[in-house]
């Protein structure tokens, strides 16, 4: 009985604590970005910034600045998770992985746990507290008053 509670209460929770997540890997992403393109938080390097154009470090910083941001306000989370998950896992296989067979040996947990946590998001979704969901929700009502009394559409 009481294992019935908590699980139903957890299952309650669960857009929640998947919008939090979303949150927290969205902000440190757009972290690493800014770091990369404007020389705040920490420099990266010597130099502070990257170049502008340069590949594939100034593109990698872009997509994690904006990728990071759209995931962070849960806008367009599933696309660009995809496109961030595919630029970590390119990241890792280019960088880190010639350095060496597992992630503890060539430094690549970032790239690693970055990737799959944005693939996680591509397919669970943004979560709760997600622009995302605000504007589906709007959309939503109205087709509901435009369809209504018709029969429901799959999905």
């Amino acid at each position: 009985m009481a294992t019935r509670q908590l699980t139903s209460r957890l299952d309650q929770a669960r857009p929640y604590a998947l919008g939090v997540f979303r949150i927290v890997v969205g902000l440190l992403f757009t972290c690493h970005g800014a770091r990369s393109l404007f020389g705040v938080l920490g420099a990266e390097n010597a130099g502070g910034t990257v170049a502008a154009g340069t590949w594939p470090g100034w593109y990698a910083a872009v997509i994690e600045l904006v990728g990071g941001a759209l995931v962070l306000v849960g806008l367009g989370t599933r696309a660009a998770a995809l496109i961030a998950s595919g630029a970590m896992a390119y990241a890792y296989f280019t960088v880190h992985q010639p350095e060496g067979l597992f992630p503890i040996q060539n430094s690549g947990e970032g790239a690693a746990l970055y990737c799959w946590a944005f693939l996680l998001l591509v397919f669970t979704g943004p979560g709760a507290l997600a622009l995302d969901g605000l504007f589906s929700s709007r959309g939503g009502a109205n087709e509901e008053t435009e369809h209504k009394g018709s029969a429901p559409v799959a999905a």
